[in-house]
């Protein structure tokens, strides 16, 4: 089910099993904090996250009543699917006991979480629930849910314009809304101009991966650009981008797997990998080899511009990158 239907099946009761999975990472974790304080469980909690994950330890924890006479809340939050047994196992030790609670927030793909949906069904005590990226509507109704809660005086053309700035990241635009509600006044777009930092590197990264998709960068292009990014930096920014994908093409070629650790010498999480080795295969060596040269000539170029057409030739060069792919 989707995040409406939730809301309202939270009025009637709070299923025992709980998957939470999708694009939107912050009321993912307002859900969870609703769980714990439905549950009244702070203190009979166990959360494993990511590397944490044992399941010994999780069966170990909701086989045993609560040291605190009251609810068990165990909450795994992950980026790789807990083998289907073990899942439904978990599960049923929920159903044996009325106060233990499991919440499962998938990290990874969405699609790769409908594989577990059948492991949640109603029959089992369980319910999946999928969140979609808010678009700015939604992003803004979720703030001023948010400033409500914490006394924030703000009016609806300044939570815009913190969207924008933070890219649509709700998760920080929230904590942001915690910072400035310390100025103890409204806050006004030249407050956020003035203490929130941009997270235009982010903004870029988004910009450059609907490039290889060939999604309309226009407006993009445009935002960035009007949040203070200069168009030398959006040149760095494609070159760095540029010289990952051929560096995760040449390894996929050579090895016929992706490994982000071995490609750059740190490992990113799955989701990102998969994207970037995805992206990697939509070109070929030629057009790979076109697009460095082009911008090399773009550099110059751009280098050698007065001010005034440097913005244009940072449109051109994007939307001639995009061509070749």
């Amino acid at each position: 089910m989707y995040e409406k239907e939730f809301k309202q099946r939270l009025r009637q009761s709070y299923p025992q099993a709980i998957l939470l999975y999708g694009e939107n990472s912050y009321l993912i974790d307002v859900y969870i904090t609703k769980y714990r304080d439905y549950t009244q469980a702070k203190e009979g909690m166990l959360t494993l996250y990511y590397e944490e994950w044992n399941f010994e330890r999780a069966k170990g924890f909701l086989s045993q009543s609560s040291l605190f006479g009251g609810s068990n809340l165990l909450v795994v939050k992950s980026d790789k699917k807990i083998p289907k047994k073990e899942l439904e196992l978990l599960i049923g030790l929920g159903q044996k006991n009325s106060d233990n609670y499991f919440i499962y927030s998938y990290m990874g793909l969405a699609k790769d979480a409908k594989s577990m949906q059948s492991a949640f069904s109603e029959k089992k005590g369980g319910i999946w629930v999928r969140f979609f990226e808010p678009n700015t509507s939604d992003a803004v109704a979720i703030l001023q849910q948010k400033s409500q809660e914490i006394g924030l005086d703000i009016d609806h053309y300044a939570l815009q314009h913190l969207i924008l700035v933070l890219n649509n990241n709700i998760a920080l635009c929230a904590n942001e809304l915690d910072k400035l509600a310390i100025l103890g006044s409204k806050v006004t777009g030249k407050d956020i101009d003035r203490l929130v930092y941009a997270t235009a590197p982010l903004a870029t990264e988004y910009l450059l991966i609907d490039l290889f998709n060939k999604k309309p960068i226009l407006n993009t292009i445009g935002q960035l650009l009007a949040l203070g990014e200069d168009e030398l930096s959006l040149l760095r920014s494609t070159q760095y981008f540029l010289n990952q994908i051929f560096l995760f093409h040449a390894y996929i070629k050579l090895h016929g797997h992706v490994d982000s650790l071995a490609i750059l010498g740190y490992k990113l999480p799955k989701h990102i990998e998969e994207k970037k080795a995805q992206l990697a295969l939509r070109v070929n060596s030629v057009s790979l080899l076109k697009m460095y040269e082009h911008l090399l000539e773009s550099e110059l170029l751009i280098k050698q511009s007065s001010a005034t057409q440097k913005e244009v030739l940072i449109y051109s060069m994007l939307i001639k990158l995009q061509e070749y792919i």
